[in-house]
């Protein structure tokens, strides 16, 4: 029945454990409360109470809390022995602070506080960015923002050679930039040289890391595109514009010389050409003429006279052609005779007063010498047959 229902039971009590009708009142007792609860943890352990109240229990009770505690460190401590490596990742474990073993993936267990334990990703790749003012090999300065792709290639060296190596792979990286713009010139750093300086930059960066045993291997460093500072933009875009005018007149020149260079070479291949023409031209003649000479001369020492007359009248043939008048003599100054060759003349005029005509033949000249020859044989038999 309700604790406050009518009745004769005198020992009824309360919910508060005090009695009907002037009983205790009040919350309940915290030794009964901690007894109940030393009771419920010896049942646990398989102890039994030995005493009254929670006061009582003596040194069974405080036995009892510190088999707990020790209980409940055994759980936390084993907790965090145990440890779990992913496919990705290793683990360097340090025995009294010294280097122990280098655990690959799997389920792993080692002793806490006695070792610690370092567990990174080895395969994963991280990057790095920096920017900053250089100067160049010129003496400018220039903005170069490049980043840095590594990965840890040696846990035990990552972990125990140096301090904090990820600080000393920007350090390295730094000096690194600043050594490779150094030695380049800033048209290069803003145009074509970008690469082969990405190159040399990853280069001297390992080896830095290197010399150092940090356990990072550099995989790709990139340079991104680089600028001149903001506060010289202006002057500096000034200069890139007379650049590229400078290379457009070069190309002009360039575009010149070749068109004139091939032509003036062709002239003067024309020229030699014509120059070894005439040479040989001449040398042919030249030649022609001293064997027609030693043919003459073989000739004149057979007929003397005949030759001679023959040579004479092709003198006079050569002579004559060449003239618009000509005048012809008798025996003792009698019977001249002036000889207009009209032909002769009428193509020297229209030659002089420069008409488009055909110019006049000399086929008259051989036969004006022909005719002279024979008249002046005429009269030598004639003479002679008077004597």
């Amino acid at each position: 029945m309700a604790w406050n229902e009518p009745g004769d039971n005198k020992n009824d009590q309360d919910p508060w454990g005090g009695r009907r009708g002037g009983g205790r009142q009040g919350p309940p007792d915290l030794d009964e409360a901690f007894r109940k609860l030393q009771d419920s943890l010896n049942g646990i352990f398989g102890k039994k109470r030995s005493g009254g109240g929670f006061g009582s229990g003596g040194k069974g009770g405080g036995l009892g809390i510190f088999g707990i505690g020790l209980a409940v460190l055994a759980v936390l401590w084993l907790y965090n022995a145990i440890y779990v490596v992913d496919e990705q990742e290793q683990a360097v474990i340090l025995r009294f602070g010294k280097f122990h073993e280098t655990v690959g993936p799997g389920l792993n267990f080692y002793f806490p506080p006695i070792d610690k334990k370092f567990q990174e990703n080895v395969t994963r790749e991280r990057a790095y960015t920096k920017q900053g003012q250089m100067l160049t090999e010129d003496e400018n300065i220039v903005e170069v923002p490049l980043t840095v792709q590594y990965k840890i290639s040696n846990l035990q060296d990552f972990v125990l050679n140096v301090d904090q190596p990820e600080v000393s792979l920007q350090h390295s990286t730094e000096s690194a930039l600043r050594h490779v713009a150094g030695s380049t010139t800033m048209d290069r750093i803003l145009t074509e040289g970008r690469e082969q300086m990405a190159t040399e930059v990853r280069e001297r960066l390992q080896r830095f890391l290197d010399t150092y045993k940090t356990g990072i291997t550099v995989t790709q460093v990139n340079i991104q595109s680089a600028a001149a500072p903001r506060e010289v933009q202006e002057a500096f875009d000034d200069v890139i514009r007379a650049r590229e005018d400078e290379q457009r007149e070069k190309n002009q020149a360039e575009a010149y010389a070749n068109g004139v260079v091939p032509e003036a070479r062709g002239q003067a291949q024309r020229i030699i050409e014509e120059a070894n023409g005439y040479r040989d031209e001449v040398v042919s003649r030249a030649q022609g003429e001293a064997d027609r000479f030693t043919k003459l001369v073989t000739e004149y020492r057979k007929a003397p006279d005949v030759m001679r007359e023959r040579l004479y009248i092709d003198t006079m043939q050569e002579v004559m052609s060449q003239t618009s008048k000509v005048m012809v003599t008798g025996q003792q100054g009698q019977n001249n005779l002036l000889y207009l060759p009209l032909d002769k003349m009428v193509g020297g005029s229209r030659a002089a007063t420069g008409a488009s005509a055909a110019p006049s033949t000399t086929s008259g000249a051989p036969d004006l010498g022909s005719r002279v020859a024979n008249d002046l044989q005429q009269r030598d038999m004639r003479s002679r047959e008077s004597r």
